[in-house]
């Protein structure tokens, strides 16, 4: 899809028109115009979004400021929409940044810098991401639309004052980004005790209105159904990529370990309500894909810590499993 710059001016051409018969039909009236359709079908303009674009050769870096956004559609039930940007330079979608969330609004204005270090050899490679969401503090963020900027070189010799306008493409609703987890696994056989090391997590899932969260991590150690156990972390505040480096201590006899495992969960705190989970993942014999390869490279290296990067899932997608764990052999008075 090529991407045409539009005009800040949206009256459109005023366009004289011959003077026609009373009574005769013109069907242009009656055609919907882009962005006018109700059905929701991808490539629907949804408003507009306004930036500045320059690239700084002294520092290497492809420097973004998102202006505003006009004419978004409402989300939400009052008519409104609480919307904020989400930016990536492609084909990395590891590093983004974000804007704060603007409350009750359907024309932001959001007038935040953010910097991208890239090399001037690989601009001409590299893709410019905007993602428009509409903040939701109970459920998944829903997705507004998005904007790709390709070319990037032939902005690198402008001064960057000039605003580019482009129009917001309605998009397919993506998978949930709530963000990813690192933490290691050590256990002792000898000793029966199992080190869970929380050591960081990124780009997790905005969810206060500040466009931050104060996350903390819960493991909770899980046979058959029933939580036998559960350590958490402290709280770090205001971040999406918080660091912990804190060690979670779990008492599980060796002849156990093969029946039990671990629901580690990412927990936005509120000192007013009630704290939210941000996302989760399932370590254990018995779990899926990588959280099945972290525990047995686990139990197949003893006493020396295995480390990974686990993607974070909503609740139900964990919590399913829960019911069908069998354990029973397992004591939760051994613990």
């Amino acid at each position: 899809m090529t991407h045409q710059l539009s005009s800040p001016d949206f009256h459109g051409e005023e366009k004289s028109e011959q003077l026609t018969s009373i009574g005769q039909i013109k069907p242009e009236l009656y055609r919907l115009r882009q962005g006018d359709q109700g059905d929701g079908k991808q490539g629907d303009t949804c408003g507009k979004i306004s930036f500045l674009l320059r690239y700084a050769f002294n520092t290497e870096q492809l420097v973004v400021k998102i202006l505003k956004a006009l004419d978004l559609p409402a989300k939400d039930a009052n008519g409104f929409s609480d919307p904020y940007v989400k930016i990536y330079l492609l084909p990395d979608r590891k590093k983004k940044f974000q804007t704060k969330v603007h409350r009750k609004t359907l024309n932001p204005v959001f007038n935040e810098t953010f910097q991208f270090g890239v090399p001037l050899a690989e601009l001409h490679a590299r893709k410019l991401h905007f993602s428009i969401y509409d903040f939701d503090r109970f459920s998944r963020h829903d997705l507004i639309g998005q904007v790709v900027v390709e070319n990037l070189l032939d902005f690198s010799e402008g001064t960057g004052e000039k605003p580019i306008w482009r129009d917001i493409v309605e998009g397919t609703a993506e998978k949930a980004d709530l963000g990813e987890l690192n933490f290691s696994l050590c256990y002792l056989p000898t000793a029966g005790r199992l080190t869970v090391t929380i050591i960081k997590a990124t780009n997790l899932k905005a969810m206060d209105l500040t466009g931050f969260s104060d996350p903390y991590v819960k493991a909770s150690l899980v046979c058959e159904g029933r939580r036998l156990k559960k350590r958490k972390t402290s709280i770090k505040k205001n971040t999406l990529n918080p660091s912990y480096n804190e060690a979670l201590v779990f008492d599980i006899p060796n002849e156990n370990i093969e029946n039990v495992s671990l629901i580690i969960a990412v927990m936005d705190y509120d000192c007013i309500g009630h704290n939210e989970v941000i996302g989760m993942c399932r370590v254990g014999s018995d779990a899926d894909g990588p959280g099945r390869e972290h525990w047995t490279a686990m139990l197949a290296n003893p006493r020396k810590p295995i480390e990974h990067w686990h993607q974070l899932v909503e609740v139900d997608s964990v919590t399913a499993w829960s019911v069908c764990v069998q354990c029973p052999l397992y004591k939760p008075s051994a613990i």
